[in-house]
């Protein structure tokens, strides 16, 4: 039998969607459309839209906010017994050896330490499907393992072609599979299929947005090639969206919050992992300074703790990804919270409102 909430947290539940609606009804004006999700031990809170043609259904690019749902593939494979943490990678991907890099492991790059930061100076889109070759021969910036930064597009093609290469399937087939029991199947791509086309939300970047993109295309030179920065432009072609990326997804706010609630817990009877793995997952796997971008960086497996807005020191128990442009979803296994919120305005210079009620919920239901 399934016990019922005491009658005061059914009325803090109700008072948050209304509140949250409330809010999201004033940011509109400037946000353009939101959506803002939270599922509290398996329960669906929060399920709040607001703008012209948003729905919960709606599909949005949600950049590295998607590097959620790949790291949660890799760690749900590992506690199937398909993937080892600490397996040499070179045991499924023999080519990936070179230049000394026989010892890296999932576990490095999880936690953006395998010392792969860097595209190809000539990479496009189009040429993903080959930069994982480009990869296993590369030459380190160190030895894996030793020093970390943000690994903005590599990290989901490293995670891509290892589970592709354990499983014989794309990520995009096995994130699937690992979902459809949730019912999200339809609800956190890799790519955009064709046939969903009509549900992507049009991302709008702010006025005088240009000098912000290009002062952060400037700071990733080094690991990102310039052409391939996103912007609206090129995001809101669903011909772009169709080409697999693993460092980013389309997705809605209710299907990610709810990937990441069937991580840390149960959900309408279906747990992505068993109980005893979530502390492995989202616990400090490394802590280090980020080489590139010089802010200190505190990693559980595939996550960045700490709630965005807040310190890992301050919120030590919440992991998950920020996106550029001003998505989130994290999750905190302390309170059982899993929250996401997607936007219309693409925004280069911050996410003040997933900042906002992302903290309006963890307060609410600490």
């Amino acid at each position: 039998m399934v016990s019922k909430a005491p009658d005061s947290l059914r009325r803090t539940c109700m008072d948050l969607q209304e509140v949250v609606q409330r809010r999201i009804d004033e940011l509109v004006e400037t946000e353009l459309g939101l959506q803002v999700a939270v599922y509290r031990h398996g329960e669906l809170l929060v399920d709040a839209v607001a703008g012209d043609g948003v729905t919960s259904e709606t599909l949005y690019y949600a950049a590295s906010t998607g590097k959620g749902a790949s790291a949660t593939v890799a760690n749900v494979l590992v506690d199937r017994g398909v993937l080892d943490y600490d397996q040499p990678i070179v045991d499924l991907w023999p080519e990936f050896g070179a230049h000394g890099k026989d010892k890296a492991t999932l576990r490095h790059v999880l936690t953006h330490s395998v010392g792969l930061p860097a595209l190809p100076p000539d990479a496009t889109h189009e040429s993903f499907p080959t930069i994982p070759a480009y990869l296993a021969a590369a030459e380190p910036w160190w030895e894996p393992g030793t020093k970390m930064t943000y690994h903005a597009e590599t990290f989901g093609l490293l995670v891509g072609e290892i589970v592709r290469r354990a499983t014989g399937r794309s990520i995009s087939d096995v994130l699937r599979e690992l979902i459809t029991p949730l019912g999200i199947e339809n609800d956190v791509f890799f790519a955009l299929p064709s046939d969903q086309r009509d549900r992507l939300m049009p991302l709008v970047e702010p006025d005088g947005a240009d000098e912000t993109f290009e002062m952060l295309a400037g700071m990733f030179s080094k690991v990102v090639p310039p052409s391939m920065q996103p912007r609206a432009a090129k995001l809101n072609r669903p011909e772009q969206l169709a080409i697999e990326d693993p460092s980013s997804a389309i997705l809605t706010a209710r299907g990610i919050a709810r990937l990441y609630a069937g991580l840390i817990g149960e959900v309408d009877g279906v747990r992505l992992v068993r109980p005893e793995a979530v502390p492995v997952i989202t616990g400090t796997a490394l802590v280090a300074p980020d080489e590139l971008l010089g802010n200190p960086a505190t990693m559980a497996l595939g996550y960045s703790i700490g709630r965005l807005g807040s310190t890992a020191e301050e919120s030590p128990t919440t992991f998950g990804w920020p996106g550029m442009g001003g998505s989130i979803a994290w999750a905190d296994t302390r309170s059982g919270v899993a929250f996401a919120l997607t936007r219309t305005l693409f925004d280069p210079s911050g996410s003040a409102s997933a900042v906002e009620i992302g903290n309006l919920v963890a307060k609410a239901l600490c």
